[in-house]
Order: structure tokens, then C-alpha cells, then sequence
């Protein structure tokens, strides 16, 4: 299908740029979304008489895109979810749960402009594309954790999946350290050494 573009759409062209895109794009999101128009006699007529109307609206939605953008680019946003002792949630982060999230905080954006390829589904830090315009891009990071204070850990650089982190022990210490001195290491009627016969003898002389 051909349509007359009344924004810019990446990959496509830019506003007044007559495309061919496939119908079910057309049907499903150019035209019901006022992102184009079908590209006949009468829509050319009608874009080019209000062709400086649409992109002034165009220019208008950009300046508050941009304005929302510059206050989430590089923002960090915590998200506490239940967890198991590997990571894994249970149960995902999705686009609906980052917009709501976001619009919480006071901006407002939507979950189609949460480009998330796929859930969010462990703990950790991910950083997210948020396309506010066509024009306008900017990333925040969601820190995903079990508990605040785990995500004041984990923005701190900590690996909450680590064996410290579950069980409150550092890896390294579960190793006893050898001391070959020590009696448990000994089996008992073992034959000294000579080593230790001799400083036995000097014991004994000593007495």
C-alpha cells in the first residue's frame, strides 16, 4: 500500500514522503495511529493545504518530547520484585510495568514507547530505550532488586547472585585455611617424623 507519511517513521521516510509499506502495517498501525495516509488524489490535496499545521504539530510534540527526555536520560528507577536465590523472578518487568513505573515518577510516557525487546525476568541492572518521538530517544536504567536495600547494594556494584550475597558468607572463607601444625591434622599413633623426634629428645634432655 502506498501512504503519505504525516511524521517521521524510522526506516520509512519523513513527513510528506509518499512510501510503499505492507497492508497490514498500514491498516493496523500507520492509519489508525494518524501516522499517515492513504496516498490518493484527495489525501495528497489535503496533506499539502495543511501540510504547515502538521508539522507544526509535529515540531510541538518533539519540544515535549524533549523536555520529558531530558529529565529521564540517564535516570535510574528501582524496581523491587520477588526473587529467587539465582536471580530469576518470579513473574517479569514488562513495557506496561516500566510505563507505569515511570509515570509514577512523573513523566509521562507510554509502554509502545518502551523498547524492550523481551521481559525483564532476573535481578540486575538494565538499561532501556525510551522513544518519546520519533526524533527524541533517551535511555533510563532499571535497577531490579529484592529489596531496596539490595538495590542500594547492587547500584553500589555488588552481584546479588553471589554466594555472599545469599548467604551472607564470602565464597573464599568457606575454605579452611591448612595449618600443618595443627593436632587435627595428626592421625593419632602416626610415627613422628624425624623432625620431631629430635626436638622431642631435646625436650627431655632439657628435663
Amino acid at each position: 500500500m502506498q501512504v503519505i507519511l504525516l511524521e517521521r517513521i524510522a526506516k520509512l521516510g519523513q513527513i510528506g514522503d509518499e512510501v510503499a509499506v505492507k497492508d497490514g502495517f498500514a491498516r493496523n498501525y500507520l492509519l489508525p495511529t494518524g501516522r499517515a495516509l492513504r496516498a490518493n488524489a484527495a489525501n495528497r490535496a489535503r496533506f499539502e493545504a495543511e501540510r504547515s499545521q502538521i508539522e507544526a504539530r509535529n515540531a510541538e510534540r518533539k519540544s515535549a518530547a524533549s523536555t520529558i527526555a531530558e529529565g529521564l536520560n540517564g535516570k535510574t528507577v528501582t524496581v523491587v520484585r520477588s526473587a529467587g536465590e539465582t536471580g530469576q523472578l518470579y513473574g517479569s518487568v514488562s513495557t506496561r510495568d516500566i510505563a507505569d513505573i515511570l509515570t509514577s515518577e512523573g513523566f509521562q510516557v507510554s509502554r509502545n514507547q518502551v523498547d524492550l525487546k523481551n521481559p525483564i525476568k532476573a535481578i540486575g541492572l538494565h538499561e532501556v530505550e525510551i522513544v518519546l518521538h520519533p526524533e527524541v530517544e533517551t535511555k533510563v536504567t532499571l535497577n531490579v532488586a529484592r529489596s531496596s536495600d539490595e538495590a542500594e547494594r547492587q547500584a553500589a556494584g555488588e552481584d546479588l547472585t553471589s554466594a555472599e550475597a545469599i548467604y551472607g558468607v564470602d565464597e573464599d572463607a568457606q575454605l579452611e585455611t591448612f595449618d600443618p601444625d595443627a593436632e587435627e591434622f595428626f592421625e593419632e599413633g602416626a610415627e613422628p617424623t624425624a623432625e620431631e623426634a629430635e626436638e622431642a629428645a631435646d625436650e627431655e634432655d632439657a628435663s
